[in-house]
């Protein structure tokens, strides 16, 4: 960090107050390397510290988007496989609506893509966008996606900006069905100018709302590619379930990944994203319903330098009747191994029988940072009536504050006659190295700060050596606390290191969540 930028930084927080301190101030997080409390990748090496996840908390106005009135679009249900995408101050939602049109005898078509948008990302509405013709008029919210009435349980939306043809801005995942024998799921992809008229990647049409077995883009086989759409080292990832053979047998769905270069083209291998520790003791042939498995992929919050994921926690039973699920949390820093911060946690728990949600959810592809709040929007679907389905809720939202997933605090088990401690031992971690280019800033994301409970930031070298200058102490809790200098001396290394020390007589108030690091622009 230069100079200048630092002399701006602290009138900005004279002038004021801190520099979180009003909504309007805040960055975009995903446009900077995060370090959270819950990487251990990011945080290989620690001492005195303990992880606590936090559980997120249920919007009262949920469902924010509800199913429609009887013979509309999506009177039967909103699922919300679907996605969010913020651009230009309003929230896009693309979602799958379901209509009560029982007279009509392809099961397939009457499952849709959807659009609806907001202004605050909390008050939805689905707009008349005059594109597809229901029921003898165009009054609804329906999506063009060419090729015939195709029928979707899913879609999954992302918008690339580096594609240099604008018809291909926006790209959709879908999972359709194909006949070979029995209705069996497949993926094909859309894209689109402005996110609202599509159209398949290739030339292919529907036969009664499916695919033909010929126009698959891959092996033909069942896969699910529900779970999310993301951006990766230069690959397209389409993240769904399936419970196929692999290279080493697991019980029951596993998350798998499919990737291609342009969108277009679909390579045959997949790798396997996420498997829960149950699922290493196979059950046996005919058993596919039963155990701890995951549901339906993972959908994924790009940060950058790593996912966050929600993946459905399927509690399996011999009976449909029995089966419930809920929903877990992952992290990847590489874009193709999930793992769990902690153990067999359970992100969000299904609801109450004769609550909206009863029975079992739907991971959605929306994460959104709004104000003090992040936003985690998720749909439901209660598994436990396979034969006769009820109406599917629609959207909801459970909240945190904003990017507090989970907070590294003080340990304190340690302390006490029974342990014999020499001396009183630092509570501090040190980074993975960070490669950087050029000045950057740096920001705390903490809580339970003070005169007496502070944490020390001190910058490194890729080799762990202290680079003069680089030490700041911090004493004021927010989301996006800016780190000073007290006298940094030359530019920084390629690659770098922070160690963060707490500190104290209250240090275990302290309760630290993230670490930014943003180029000084």
């Amino acid at each position: 960090m230069n100079q200048l930028t630092s002399i701006s930084i602290v009138s900005l927080v004279l002038m004021g107050g801190a520099l979180t301190s009003r909504a309007m101030d805040y960055f975009d997080e995903t446009a900077a390397t995060t370090v959270f409390a819950f990487d251990s990748v990011s945080i290989p090496y620690s001492q005195n510290l303990r992880l606590e996840m936090r559980p997120p908390t249920r919007h009262p106005a949920n469902p924010v988007l509800p199913r429609g009135a009887p013979g509309t679009p999506d009177a039967q249900g909103v699922q919300f496989y679907g996605s969010i995408i913020k651009e230009k101050g309003k929230f896009r939602l693309w979602y799958v609506a379901f209509d009560d049109d029982t007279e009509n005898k392809v099961a397939s078509s009457r499952w849709r893509a959807a659009y609806a948008e907001s202004t605050d990302g909390l008050n939805w509405t689905k707009p008349n966008l005059g594109l597809v013709k229901y029921k003898g008029n165009t009054d609804n919210n329906l999506l063009p996606m060419g090729g015939g009435p195709w029928g979707f349980v899913n879609i999954k939306v992302l918008k690339d900006v580096a594609d240099p043809d604008p018809s291909r801005r926006y790209k959709m995942t879908a999972h359709v069905y194909f006949r070979y024998q029995s209705r069996l799921g497949t993926l094909l992809p859309f894209v689109s100018a402005d996110g609202y008229t599509w159209k398949p990647v290739k030339e292919v049409k529907s036969v009664k709302a499916e695919l033909k077995i010929e126009d698959l883009l891959l092996p033909g086989i069942h896969f699910e590619p529900s779970g999310g759409l993301y951006q990766w080292d230069g690959m397209f990832y389409a993240c769904g379930q399936n419970a196929m053979n692999a290279t080493r047998p697991y019980q029951g769905r596993v998350t798998r990944m499919y990737r291609s270069p342009d969108f277009v083209h679909w390579l045959p291998t997949q790798s396997i994203g996420f498997v829960r520790e149950p699922q290493h003791q196979v059950l046996g042939a005919g058993r596919s319903l039963e155990g701890e498995q995951t549901h339906e992929g993972i959908s994924v919050w790009n940060r950058r330098n790593l996912l966050l994921g929600v993946v459905g926690l399927w509690h399996g039973a011999k009976e449909w009747r029995d089966i419930s699920i809920d929903l877990g949390f992952v992290i990847s820093n590489d874009g193709l191994n999930f793992r769990e911060p902690a153990h067999e946690w359970t992100f969000l728990k299904r609801g109450d029988d004769g609550a909206w949600d009863q029975g079992g959810l739907l991971q959605g592809q929306g994460f959104e940072n709004i104000g003090d709040e992040t936003f985690i929007y998720y749909g439901a679907w209660d598994p436990r009536h396979w034969k006769k389905a009820p109406p599917r809720g629609g959207v909801g939202i459970v909240k945190l504050p904003r990017d507090r997933f989970g907070d590294l605090v003080v340990q304190t088990a340690g302390k006490g006659p029974g342990n014999y401690q020499l001396r009183e031992i630092a509570s501090e971690f040190t980074t993975a190295a960070i490669p950087i280019q050029g000045a950057q800033q740096f920001f705390l994301n903490a809580d339970g700060l003070g005169s007496d409970a502070t944490l020390k930031i001190e910058l490194l070298g890729a080799n762990e050596t202290p680079l003069p200058g680089y030490t700041s102490t911090i004493r004021q809790s927010g989301f996006q606390t800016p780190v000073l200098w007290q006298e940094a001396a030359g530019d920084l290394p390629e690659r770098i290191r922070v160690r963060v020390t707490f500190e104290g007589r209250r240090n275990t108030d302290i309760r630290f969540s993230a670490l930014y690091v943003k180029p000084d622009r």
